[in-house]
């Protein structure tokens, strides 16, 4: 074992009693079960793995093979020497017969010791030996047994049993190595290689292994690559789904947005179309207004022309923004014209500006009156007033 694995041992052992304290295992029991009692029969054999273990006893020479858990033999031989040869016999055609069934890479052999030939010893120890069991237990070893760890095999387990606050209890197995070498010998000179060494419990194992880490062999698992490949698969293929799933999101997302923007800017342009018209009706109904509250210069200037006699004529009229009106002429009596002007629906507050001075030239009185627009409410009230019959246009 190197040096390297040696120092990940006490982590692997501390992840594994934690993988088998949790509730998982015995989860993922049932819900395999569950899913393979849904298989056709024929199926269901190909979804079984794990490891097959079978059961070496021996009783002299005869040895006998049984399927763990079961009482009926398998397979049974005698691994005497040869009368001619003097040599080990070749592997029983027995064995290779009762195991040609099972799948090589679950299948797994165990040697079963007697319970009288193993050392059984329950120990308390701290619960910082959990981390690093198995030295603990070798430096123990003088101390708990009458022999040292080079004379033993052994192995360790934690128990259920309380063993009171700061502990928890273990029991150590240990087997004289002078009583398994032979057994393992045997084997060996027969071809048969095993992977574990434990304890006859009725018709199964104790659940131990007394072989040495070094002695164990290494199978190799290509069921294992597979399934680690499909796993890494199924990851993959469960990354691209999700990363699919959020790049249709996005864009989706991204549609439903550009749709947002237009129709943003849609309603941005109604409610511009909708100022537009509002701001056109404001100005249509301001002129509307400003036409009903104003009056027309020209039927100001047939109002004035009407009620001006003949003998007055205007040489120039005025109206400005504010509503006044200004006109200036002639007239042969000028004073006369406040009375004809004042009851106006036009015009209002007529009065001269100025004085009136007579001109030489026509003999007439010039003159320069102002006035003011009459409001809208009593321009729609009132008529215009007939004209006397005296007077006319001006010219």
């Amino acid at each position: 074992m190197s040096t390297a694995t040696q120092s990940l041992r006490p982590l692997m052992d501390r992840l594994r009693r934690g993988w088998r304290a949790s509730p998982m295992p015995g989860f993922f029991r049932w819900w395999g079960g569950e899913l393979r009692g849904l298989l056709p029969l024929r199926w269901r054999g190909w979804f079984s793995g794990g490891a097959d273990w079978h059961l070496l006893q021996y009783d002299g020479t005869q040895w006998t093979l049984r399927r763990s858990g079961h009482a009926e033999l398998l397979a049974s031989w005698d691994d005497s020497l040869d009368a001619v040869t003097g040599e080990a016999r070749n592997p029983p055609a027995a064995l290779d017969a009762a195991l040609r069934n099972v799948d090589r890479e679950d299948r797994r052999l165990a040697l079963l010791l007697p319970p009288a030939v193993v050392l059984r010893r329950t120990l308390a120890l701290p619960l910082a030996a959990r981390d690093n069991l198995q030295q603990v237990v070798a430096f123990e070893m003088d101390r708990q047994t009458p022999f040292s760890v080079a004379q033993v095999y052994y192995a360790v387990r934690e128990l259920s049993a309380p063993a009171g606050a700061g502990r928890f209890s273990a029991e150590l197995l240990a087997v004289m190595r002078d009583t398994l070498d032979p057994l393992l010998t045997r084997l060996h000179a027969q071809g048969i290689s095993i992977d574990a060494v434990d304890v006859a419990v009725a018709d199964d194992r104790l659940g131990v292994n007394l072989l040495p880490p070094e002695q164990i062999p290494h199978r190799a698992r290509p069921r294992r690559s597979l399934n680690l490949a499909l796993a890494a698969a199924c990851v993959l293929l469960l990354l691209l789904l999700l990363g699919t799933w959020l790049n249709n999101r996005e864009q989706a997302l991204a549609q439903m947005q550009a749709q947002v923007d237009t129709m943003r800017g849609e309603a941005q342009q109604v409610a511009a179309l909708r100022q537009q018209l509002q701001d056109d009706a404001g100005a249509a109904g301001f002129l509307v207004r400003r036409k009903e509250r104003s009056v027309a210069v020209l039927s100001l200037l047939l109002e004035v022309t009407k009620r001006l006699p003949e003998s007055a004529w205007l040489e120039r009229f005025s109206l400005d923004n504010t509503g006044q009106v200004g006109f200036q002429g002639q007239s042969v009596q000028a004073a006369k014209l406040l009375d004809l002007l004042k009851d106006s629906p036009l015009i209002t507050d007529v009065n001269f500006q100025g004085s009136i001075q007579a001109d030489p030239i026509t003999g007439k009185e010039r003159f320069f009156m102002v006035a003011q627009l009459r409001k809208p409410a009593a321009n729609t009230a009132s008529k215009p007033a007939p004209v006397p019959a005296s007077s006319g246009s001006a010219p």
